[in-house]
C-alpha cells in the first residue's frame, strides 16, 4: 500500500473552506465529503480533510483550536517554479486566505506565506536543491 497522509483540519465553514482548497489546487472527493466535512486531495498522497467543529470534536477529545490566534502546524508545499509559488499565493488570497509574508528569495529557494480562512498556515515554495548551500545558515538553526 502506498503511504499517504490525511491531514484533518477543523474549519468554521466547510463550504467556504472547500472553495479555498479548490482554488489552491485541491480536488474534492465527493464520495468522502458531506455538508459537514470535505475530503480535498492535493496530490495522490496528500489529502486535507476539512471538518466542521462538531465532526472534529467527534474524532478528537480536544476542542478545535483557533489557528488565527495560536500557533499550529505549518504546511510547506513544494511547487515546480517561482511562478507556481506566486500563483498559489494569489489564488489563496483571492479565495479568502491571508498573506502572512510576501516573497522570500534566497536564490536557491523562493517562498511565500499564506493562511486559509481559518488561519492554517501554508508555505508554498520552490527550491533548486542542487544550488542549495551545504549547511543551513546559523540563523535557521536558532530557536
Amino acid at each position: 500500500m502506498t503511504q499517504r497522509i490525511f491531514i484533518s483540519l477543523p474549519v468554521a465553514d466547510v463550504a467556504a473552506s472547500t472553495a479555498f482548497y479548490e482554488a489552491i489546487g485541491c480536488t474534492k472527493n465527493q464520495a468522502l465529503s458531506s455538508d459537514a466535512a470535505a475530503s480535498m486531495a492535493w496530490s495522490d498522497t496528500i489529502t486535507f480533510n476539512l471538518l466542521s467543529h462538531p465532526v472534529y470534536r467527534g474524532i478528537s477529545p480536544k476542542p478545535p483550536g483557533d489557528a488565527r490566534a495560536t500557533g499550529g502546524p505549518l504546511f510547506a508545499l513544494a511547487l515546480d517554479s517561482r511562478e507556481a509559488v506566486d500563483a498559489f499565493a494569489a489564488a489563496a488570497i483571492a479565495a479568502g486566505g491571508r498573506e502572512v509574508h510576501g516573497a522570500e528569495d534566497e536564490g536557491f529557494m523562493y517562498s511565500r506565506g499564506v493562511e486559509d480562512p481559518d488561519g492554517h498556515g501554508f508555505g508554498p515554495f520552490w527550491m533548486d536543491a542542487a544550488a542549495a548551500p551545504a549547511a543551513p545558515p546559523e540563523a535557521a538553526l536558532a530557536d
